[in-house]
């Protein structure tokens, strides 16, 4: 498939990067910031809501810098695996994602921002076309939703990264830079429930480094994913748990978040809230895991059903939440 013209910005500082982004857009354009382009650039190749412009964010240092609570979002994620700085939690989650040779070019940031999937949507034009288009790429068309129809005001394309809800699990936040300087935020908040808006950048803005919480090396964690391929797919449906606990073994805190089920990453504070007022071992933790069933509501956008996903949930939240107890 041929990839359609654009022009490639390369700027050399945030700063830079925020006045090039304003330019083009007081010129009436539009673009789109380029981290790894793992996943953006084969979607251009679809012409998947293709931009004329593309602003690269390789060329500024400050996005690749890593420390173990500060993680640039250019670093790239086979850094994240191999490096004596990366939580023990995220080095597991990211050892998951792909195969090295995209882990090599895919970044942090690109990790996070990554579109939403749905398999009307991921298609190349040509049978886009051939279905009348498709509600989240084809605006102005006039499509219509194809996974619920007759709504058209939401899209339930599913968020499905992998790092969102590992990070969320030791109460990440997240720094961006746009126009208005730069702001952060909980990781949690980041997140827009909508496959189409996905976030809560601003115009002009990006992910500048996800920053870890101080008492990050106090917590403990695992990550569980059900795909098709191990090598290559992206999660169907993704758990991830961290707990600390004290020094007698017992669990003081626990967080569980999800991914691949929805169109945002989710932390269940309301549910491990609960789970942790009465706290006995193994029961526990299949209470919890029967709750984040219930909770959780995928729909028939990818390549597994949504029963199945649902099913599955309890099985990976257990295996994630193994550690907790002993008798689990």
């Amino acid at each position: 498939m041929k990839m359609p013209p654009f022009k490639l910005h390369r700027p050399s500082t945030v700063d830079e990067a925020v006045s090039v982004a304003a330019e083009i857009q007081s010129s009436g354009s539009d673009f789109d910031w380029l981290a790894g382009g793992t996943d953006i650039l084969p979607n251009y190749k679809w012409h998947l809501n293709t931009k004329p412009n593309m602003i690269a964010l390789a060329g500024i240092d400050e996005l690749s810098q890593l420390s173990s609570t500060r993680i640039g979002a250019m670093t790239r994620i086979q850094t994240l695996v191999e490096s004596a700085e990366t939580h023990p939690l995220i080095r597991q989650t990211a050892a998951t994602i792909a195969s090295i040779l995209l882990r090599q070019s895919g970044t942090v940031g690109g990790n996070i921002c990554l579109d939403t999937r749905c398999f009307w949507f991921n298609q190349t034009e040509e049978w886009r076309r051939s279905i009348e288009w498709c509600y989240k790429c084809d605006c102005g068309t006039g499509a219509d939703c194809r996974v619920i129809p007759n709504q058209n005001t939401l899209c339930v394309a599913t968020y499905s990264a992998d790092l969102a809800p590992a990070l969320m699990c030791l109460a990440a936040t997240i720094e961006l830079a746009g126009p208005a300087g730069r702001r952060e935020l909980p990781l949690t908040d980041f997140f827009a429930e909508d496959g189409i808006t996905r976030n809560v950048l601003l115009e002009g803005e990006f992910v500048v480094a996800i920053y870890l919480a101080e008492d990050e090396a106090t917590w403990t964690g695992s990550y569980e994913k059900l795909r098709l391929r191990e090598a290559w797919d992206f999660p169907e449906a993704g758990v991830a748990a961290a707990w600390q606990k004290d020094s007698d073994g017992k669990i003081l805190n626990l967080r569980l978040a999800t991914t691949g089920c929805e169109s945002i990453p989710r932390r269940h504070d309301d549910l491990t809230t609960t789970a942790m007022s009465e706290w006995s071992g193994r029961g526990s933790v299949l209470g919890l895991a029967e709750e984040l069933r219930k909770c959780v509501k995928p729909v028939f956008n990818t390549g597994f059903p949504p029963s199945y996903r649902r099913k599955m949930l309890p099985v990976l939240a257990k295996r994630a939440m193994a550690g907790t107890d002993e008798e689990v």
